[in-house]
Order: structure tokens, then sequence, then C-alpha cells
């Protein structure tokens, strides 16, 4: 008796059999074409463990650049929280500007009390130069016009008195004023300034000092000497009308 037929595609030798044991050229279990052996998600490179990566296995929101170690996304970085904190009216990191600085910049004014105040034998050389400039020319206008009865002689001599209060007003008041500096201050590197801002004080207040000036005198000169003991060395000049000499 001869053994039966076996069906098409249940043969052992079969090419065609359908994706018994996933040889080429047949179509795999689960539908794959010509997948050697390898069933898609079973054994394989399953979805989320191979090439693929999903949420939760490669780099997932939250472990990469997790928010609060970075910069974080919405939040634009703080000035100042964990770096150098801005000043709060003036460069970052120093309140109300530059240490040592005042209201309008100038070192130690707009309340402090400026380290480069100009020592007492510095003014006093600075008059000194001053007084030379206007006493010079005035002197030599009095002493020709009071010892002569000449007229020319006599007109000479108010020319040159007249050139020495010439010589005040602009160097005392209109150069002052405008610089800080007389001729004197500017040879000892003097200037005069505002305590409150730092500048020169303008015509206007120099000669209200000049004026104060007299008081300094009425005192025994104990107005001038003040500077020596006082902490701003200033006359009573200064502290009425506010002002420094500083040395530059």
């Amino acid at each position: 008796m001869s053994s039966p037929t076996p069906p098409p595609g249940y043969g052992p030798q079969d090419p065609q059999q359908p994706g018994q044991y996933g040889q080429p050229g047949q179509p795999g279990q689960y539908g794959q074409p010509g997948q050697p052996g390898q069933q898609p998600g079973q054994y394989g490179q399953q979805p989320g463990y191979g090439g693929q990566q999903q949420p939760g296995y490669g780099q997932q929101p939250g472990y990469g650049q997790q928010p609060g170690y970075g910069q974080q996304p919405g939040y634009p970085q703080q000035p100042g929280q964990y770096g150098q904190q801005p000043g709060q009216y003036g460069q970052p990191g120093q309140p109300y500007g530059q240490p040592g600085f005042g209201q309008y910049g100038a070192p130690g004014f707009g309340g402090g009390i400026p380290g480069n105040l100009a020592a007492w034998p510095n003014r006093v050389g600075a008059w000194f130069v001053d007084s030379l400039i206007i006493g010079v020319p005035s002197g030599i206008g009095s002493a020709i016009a009071g010892n002569t009865n000449n007229s020319v002689l006599a007109i000479i001599g108010l020319i040159f008195y007249l050139a020495g209060i010439g010589l005040a007003i602009w160097n005392i008041l209109i150069r002052q004023g405008g610089s800080g500096q007389t001729v004197g201050k500017q040879v000892l590197g003097l200037k005069l300034v505002g305590a409150d801002t730092g500048q020169p004080i303008g015509v206007g207040r120099t000669f209200l000092r000049q004026l104060t000036h007299i008081l300094d005198g009425l005192s025994c000169y104990l107005g001038y000497l003040w500077p020596l003991w006082d902490e701003k060395r200033q006359t009573f000049a200064d502290k009425i009308n506010n002002t420094y000499v500083i040395k530059l």
C-alpha cells in the first residue's frame, strides 16, 4: 500500500510552507514577508527597546535639562537670584552706585565727607599766590596815586589800582565760580566745590561766600584757622555756604 500524499504546504521539503521556521521567501508568522524567524515584537527589536526610543526610556522630559537646574522653560532667568545681584539704584551688585560715591558721582558728595579735602597749608599757599596777583598792581597804584601831586602819575596809579580790582573780580568770582579754581588754587592743585554736588558753585554763590569771609576775620581770624581741627576742614564761610576745598 502506498503512503498518502500530504497536502500541499505540509511536506517537510515543501518550499512554500507558510512561515513554519521563518525561512526566506516565506511569509512570517505574523504577516512580515521574508523576515527570517524574527517576529515583530516577540523576541527581536521591540518598540520601546530598540532604535525607536519611546518616552520614558530615552531622553525623557524631566530627566534631561530639568526645570529648576537650568534655565526654566517659561521662566526667564531672574537677574541676581544666584549670581551678582543688581544694585538698587546704580551698577549691578552695588546698591546706590559705586561704593564711596555720592549722589552725583563725585567721591564723598551728596551726604558723605570726601577723602581728598585740602590741607590747611595748601589753602594758605593758594591764598598767598592770589594775594600777590591782586595785591601787586593794587599796591603799586596806591603808592603812586598817594605820593604824588602829578596828575599824570595819579592817573597811572589809578589805572594800576583798578587793574588790581579787575583781577580780583576775574580771578576770585568769575574764574573760581566757573571752574572752582583761582590761579592760586590751580597752582596748588585745589578746587572749590559745592558739598551737595561736587561741582563749581557759580559766580553768585562764590560772591556770597566771599562776603561771609567777613565772619572769618571778625572772630580774630578764628574762622580762617578753623580747618586745622574741623573734620570737614571748612572755614565759617564754607559751612555757611556748604562748600568744600578739595585736593585734586
